[in-house]
């Protein structure tokens, strides 16, 4: 497989780690959002939506969307369970992930800053306090969600709820969000980091990870 990434990529950091839990081996091929290569044609007849992640797989299929992409490699490699089969409890678990990947994530989306900046004419430190209102908002909303008890945010194995939690944490730490609210949330954080599959997914570890 080839998993089409960047490594800030907060939705493909989701992926990068549900590969490497399931065990699956991938090449990384890097997509630099930052310098537009989403838009060329190239990328474009791969993926329209032109963005990232999108997984190649051995056969030439092209999957994109995390989430759907999350979805299929549950089916594909059963174990460890990502989403619940309980019906309440994937309802419970999809709920959290779908605050941080359908709430949060798009508004504060690359190509949505953007526009700020060249349609409205926000600055940067009005891109920055918008990024951090909605991370603020959505991270209140999806601890309250969370029960208290489990070492991760529904159990004590990391599901997709956890997968769509740590990278925006790490968007959160980048930005300046004030974590002091969310200390449930950093035990996970913390927690998760110590799982290899985590680490080896953060940004800082991708093959084409800057220092910018």
């Amino acid at each position: 497989m080839k998993l089409y990434s960047y490594w800030r990529s907060t939705t493909s950091y989701r992926v990068r780690i549900a590969l490497n839990l399931k065990g699956l081996s991938f090449e990384t091929v890097p997509v630099n959002l930052v310098a537009g290569d989403q838009r060329s044609d190239a990328f474009r007849a791969l993926n329209p939506g032109q963005g990232v992640p999108a997984l190649v797989l051995a056969d030439g299929t092209v999957l994109a969307q995390s989430m759907a992409i999350l979805d299929y490699l549950d089916h594909l490699v059963p174990e460890p369970e990502l989403i619940p089969s309980d019906p309440l409890k994937r309802a419970q678990v999809l709920a959290a992930a779908h605050v941080i990947a359908m709430d949060v994530h798009p508004v504060n989306n690359l190509k949505v800053v953007n526009r700020l900046k060249s349609q409205f004419g926000a600055t940067a430190d009005d891109a920055t306090a918008w990024m951090r209102h909605w991370m603020t908002e959505g991270l209140a909303a999806f601890q309250a969600l969370l029960p208290q008890g489990p070492r991760f945010c529904f159990a004590d194995a990391p599901q997709i709820a956890d997968l769509c939690l740590v990278p925006q944490l790490y968007n959160a730490h980048r930005w300046g969000v004030d974590m002091t609210p969310f200390s449930r949330l950093l035990e996970i954080e913390a927690e998760a980091l110590e799982l290899p599959a985590f680490h080896a997914a953060r940004p800082e570890n991708q093959p084409d990870a800057t220092k910018g």
